[in-house]
């Protein structure tokens, strides 16, 4: 899957010219290319912070949610996650707005998984994220809050080409089954991260450092978080500690395992098309859920 192309060209004249204008108290500091994703293109700032720029208009959405919903939510978590400190505006040949983050050490769970003993911790973080229900102007996002069954269709064709490749076992489709079993439309929607896959979670000497790329928060089903219990830890004992420290119950975790599904199965699909690190993550995370299934 391509990355799309950006619709404006960022490089380090702009970005100078930027800080200069907006926030001169920074415009001496290193800069520093540092990636360049779907929507974002991102630049280390000294030793402290990270700039990161929308590169097409389909992104101004998720770094407006940033900006409006990530110092709210910063003071109460107990894992960091990239609040803005200082913001930025359209200008000149720039026409969105941009964010100055702080930065944070270590590398992506995709590369370097957390240690077994963080599981509590992650449970925590996602306990005070999840609860109480989302307030009626919480963001809405229909890909992410979305309920399991309307992921089901191309869910249950990757599952079953994935079977007939040799893949996974008949046991990944059993786990999605009793997943859709699990729903509950009734049920209150809660704020959740929405993409917390490894490459959107950053670990430093085996701990969280940080939880990043919050665009697309929304209301949704905590399940769809949870998932990421499969997608981190291959100790069964510490997920079992963790989804037992989040106070899971059996639907939720059901719904749970088959978001894990959903993931595994959209990642491993990306992966076999050339990207080697979401490849492994969604092998990682369907073996984890075959080993719990015996």
């Amino acid at each position: 899957m391509e990355t799309p192309a950006a619709e404006i060209i960022i490089d380090e004249k702009l970005v100078r010219s930027l800080l200069k204008e907006q926030h001169p108290d920074l415009a001496q500091l290193d800069l520093k290319y540092v990636a360049e994703g779907w929507d974002n293109k991102i630049y280390k700032l000294g030793q402290d912070f990270l700039i990161r720029l929308p590169r097409r208009q389909q992104a101004l959405p998720y770094i407006i949610r940033e900006q409006e919903w990530l110092p709210q939510l910063a003071p109460s978590l107990p894992i960091p996650i990239p609040s803005p400190i200082r913001f930025g505006q359209a200008q000149g040949e720039y026409p969105w707005p941009w964010s100055i983050t702080p930065w944070f050490p270590g590398r992506p769970a995709a590369e370097a998984l957390p240690e077994a003993k963080e599981a509590p911790r992650f449970a925590h973080f996602l306990k005070k994220l999840h609860h109480p229900p989302a307030p009626a102007n919480a963001p809405h996002n229909a890909s992410r809050g979305c309920t399991l069954n309307s992921r089901a269709d191309k869910t249950e064709a990757r599952i079953e080409r994935f079977i007939s490749e040799g893949l996974i076992s008949a046991n990944i489709s059993e786990i999605w089954e009793e997943a859709l079993l699990a729903l509950d439309e009734q049920a209150p929607k809660h704020l959740i991260h929405g993409d917390l896959h490894p490459k959107n979670i950053i670990t430093h000497q085996g701990k969280f450092s940080a939880i990043i790329d919050w665009g697309d928060i929304t209301a949704g089903d905590p399940a769809t978080d949870l998932a990421s219990f499969w997608m981190l830890f291959s100790d069964q004992n510490a997920r079992n500690i963790g989804l037992s420290d989040y106070g899971t119950h059996p639907a939720l975790l059901a719904r749970a395992k088959g978001w894990a599904v959903f993931f595994g199965t959209i990642l491993l699909d990306i992966g076999l098309g050339g990207d080697p690190i979401f490849q492994k993550v969604g092998r990682f995370t369907l073996q984890n859920l075959e080993e719990g299934y015996r």
